[in-house]
């Protein structure tokens, strides 16, 4: 059963009246929602709000790395185990194809279902999946593979055994490694990008974000608990964060946004799925071609929290 938010229950109905009308064998009637609902998904869509897009990127049909990966690797085989500790299920890495070009996938996934979600501890990493994926990188690296990210976390797992394995340690080990890395490296934030679990994941030649995706260094719940003590400013605080792609991308945090199909991932995943493959393709070929590109990596890393300000000392009379 899709799951529908409150700003697409009309969108539910139409698509309740034309499964109506298909059983009825009415053409005519299905032909005439059909138009309504585009309209309606049109219209919808080009007006969400910031709070509307958080509760897109966390959408329980949205499309997680395991679907992605699915959907544009080919020949895949996944690699496992940090070879420290244990193998971290909410970190997922595949050796793989997309077309012929030889590609290592390293993905958050956050599982559905009761038994999966817990196995996958809700896409939280622990130490031991951020250690695996820099083990994965290594790899790619000696073989001259290019990687391929795929950022879905409300953040790094919080617990007292993470914390004693080095949790803290560990994402900041591969903020420095995947800095260095001599392949190209494309990330994109699938759906949620929360603080130092999602950057673990994130430091690359390119860095995406699908249209209703967040990147934030805290939850706006953990905003709003602590700006103004009261979790239920949800809407204020996530409109206050600037969290969503657009306002990323004009402070320059990000490279792109990846448009999704116009109802969304969550209803249309093979396009979506396509749109990512599209992307990478184009961005691999262009840092291919570009001998320099890890000086330019190392200087995009280093612009980031550059600002300029103007002068406000008024001029005296």
């Amino acid at each position: 059963m899709a799951t529908y938010l409150d700003f697409e229950q009309k969108i539910k109905n139409l698509q309740d009246d034309i499964e109506s009308a298909i059983i009825r064998s009415d053409n005519d009637a299905k032909m005439i929602l059909e138009k309504e609902l585009e309209n309606e998904v049109r219209h919808v869509y080009s007006n969400i709000s910031d709070y509307q897009k958080l509760q897109l990127a966390r959408h329980p049909d949205r499309p997680y790395a395991m679907d992605y990966i699915e959907l544009i690797l080919k020949d895949y085989y996944e690699i496992c185990g940090d070879r420290h500790f244990k193998d971290d299920k909410a970190i997922v890495c595949f050796l793989g194809k997309i077309n012929d070009q030889s590609v290592m996938v390293i993905g958050e996934e956050k599982g559905r279902g009761t038994k999966n979600k817990l196995m996958r501890n809700f896409g939280m990493p622990s130490p031991e999946g951020y250690r695996k994926a820099l083990r994965v990188a290594k790899i790619a690296e000696k073989f001259n593979v290019p990687i391929l990210m795929l950022v879905d976390t409300q953040g790094a797992y919080p617990g007292l055994g993470a914390e004693e394995r080095g949790q803290s340690e560990a994402i900041a080990k591969n903020l420095k490694e995947f800095a260095t890395l001599k392949v190209p490296t494309i990330a994109v934030v699938i759906g949620e990008g929360g603080s130092g679990g999602a950057l673990a994941i994130a430091v690359a030649d390119k860095l995406a974000m699908m249209q209703y995706s967040i990147f934030s260094v805290i939850s706006p719940e953990g905003c709003a608990a602590i700006l103004w003590n009261d979790p239920s400013k949800i809407e204020s605080a996530t409109k206050a964060m600037k969290i969503t792609p657009v306002e990323l991308k004009k402070y320059h945090l990000i490279d792109d946004i990846i448009d999704e199909p116009m109802i969304g991932a969550h209803r249309d995943k093979a396009n979506a799925a396509k749109a990512i493959k599209q992307y990478f393709l184009k961005m691999l070929e262009e840092i291919q071609q570009d001998n320099d590109y890890l000086t330019k990596r190392y200087q995009k890393l280093m612009s980031y929290g550059a600002f300029s300000q103007e002068s406000t000392d008024s001029t005296p009379d």
